[in-house]
């Protein structure tokens, strides 16, 4: 089948972007995202300008509301993708998806049904493959079928590692199609992590050190004390790295290049640690574990541990440990977080360390969310106008310093949508 137009995806749970960006990575024009957390929403729209970014809840929404606020209207919407939260597993009694707290997973497919998507992509947790939570997802499967769409069977666990990313983050991804349209097939890996025997023809994953180590040293800059960006002088990048600055073509990237000043690090407000806490940092071996902190120690010649996002204060407010950088007695800051998740340096965060890693965590890597999409770009067409790649510009800087007042304010919702973090000291800030 042969398409004269961009290929059209919906983004549902869109937080700030990672999905976003690797499907428009691999060929897809995001014309809508939802995201009901206002911050988020806000961050995903400086990043992605040409996108309706939708800050509703997928529960208060249905598909001619998302095509009325977004320039789809009537035209077809060839993927919906997205990772909708589950909380409650418990098998006992009823349905799952009947369970108020799986709401969100029913509406992902009540959307994709409204919206008469092409495709799906569900993102998830790999909890869910595992022993009564895999009837949860038989339950989304059937729920899908009884709707009209195909599933591909035996669903896969991916690991972004295996995929580029120098991160082992292991993700369940379930593919399906409108009846009478072909399945998609899943990615290969492509990538061996170090340590590891893969194929002959796997490339070797990028290590940490590949991802950061053409990066400024955060802490020789006063600056970033009080804001997140600079004036720097980068090194020598590695060939991972020198794409994510735009130093160098990707020929799989099919994304609309942004316009930003390369020689800026942004999204890097530093972390003021006590003297006792970079001893203890420094004394660490590379791959353990800091016993104060509780922080794992990058090993730069292997590959970051899973990177996680914190809670808010309904949730325990917890702060979700952040690595200590390899060979700084420092965590990492949030620029270096997106570099071993695979986001672009164009690529920005809320201004804050608490909801920029949030962002981060949250997310699917976008070089593994590539990968995903490309499979599903190969069974809607034989041959996608890619359409032209001309540079665009990024939204206004001012999105991403708002605060959750100011953030809901601009998209019309109450600032108490999402709990707010009540602060607490950190041990390593101790």
């Amino acid at each position: 089948m042969k398409r004269g137009k961009e290929l059209i995806g919906v983004d549902l749970f869109a937080g700030a972007g990672g999905m976003s960006l690797g499907f428009e990575q691999a060929g897809f024009d995001i014309a809508a995202s939802v995201e009901y957390d206002p911050i988020h929403c806000s961050t995903h729209e400086f990043n992605f300008p040409n996108c309706a970014s939708i800050c509703r809840s997928v529960a208060d929404i249905d598909g001619q509301y998302i095509r009325s606020n977004s320039r789809i209207g009537n035209e077809a919407v060839d993927v919906v993708f997205g990772g909708a939260p589950c909380q409650g597993f418990s098998m006992i009694g009823k349905r799952a998806l009947d369970d108020p707290r799986n709401s969100l997973v029913y509406h992902f497919v009540r959307l994709v049904v409204d919206l008469r998507a092409s495709y799906f992509v569900f993102e998830n947790v790999r909890g869910l493959t595992i022993g009564e939570h895999r009837r949860f997802l038989e339950e989304i499967i059937q729920e899908l079928r009884r709707n009209g769409y195909r599933v591909v069977e035996d669903y896969q666990v991916l690991n972004a590692a295996e995929h580029g990313v120098p991160q082992d983050r292991k993700r369940l991804f379930l593919f399906g199609a409108r009846k009478g349209l072909p399945l998609p097939r899943y990615p290969r890996p492509t990538h061996c992590p170090p340590g590891l025997l893969g194929s002959l023809f796997a490339e070797r994953t990028p290590t940490v050190w590949d991802a950061l180590k053409d990066l400024p040293e955060a802490d020789d800059y006063d600056e970033l004390l009080e804001r997140d960006w600079v004036k720097a002088s980068f090194r020598t990048p590695s060939e991972y790295s020198a794409r994510l600055r735009a130093d160098s073509s990707d020929p799989n990237d099919h994304s609309r290049p942004r316009e930003y000043d390369p020689a800026l690090l942004t999204s890097s407000l530093r972390t003021v640690h006590t003297d006792l806490s970079k001893k203890r940092f420094l004394e660490t071996k590379h791959g353990e574990t800091e016993p104060v902190s509780r922080f794992l120690k990058l090993d730069p010649k292997g590959i970051c541990n899973t990177i996680r996002a914190g809670t808010a204060s309904d949730r325990g407010a917890f702060t979700s440990p952040r690595p200590i950088h390899p060979h700084s007695p420092r965590c990492i800051t949030v620029r270096e977080a997106a570099r071993l998740h695979s986001y672009p340096d164009w690529f920005r965060f809320h201004v804050t360390k608490w909801h920029g890693f949030r962002q981060i965590g949250n997310s699917v890597p976008p070089l593994l969310a590539r990968a995903v999409a490309a499979k599903v770009r190969q069974a809607v067409a034989d041959e996608v106008a890619l359409g032209e790649r001309r540079p665009i510009s990024l939204g206004d800087p001012a999105l991403l310093s708002l605060d959750m007042s100011e953030a809901a304010a601009r998209y019309g919702v109450p600032s108490n949508t999402v709990p707010q973090r009540i602060r607490r000291e950190s041990v390593a800030n101790a």
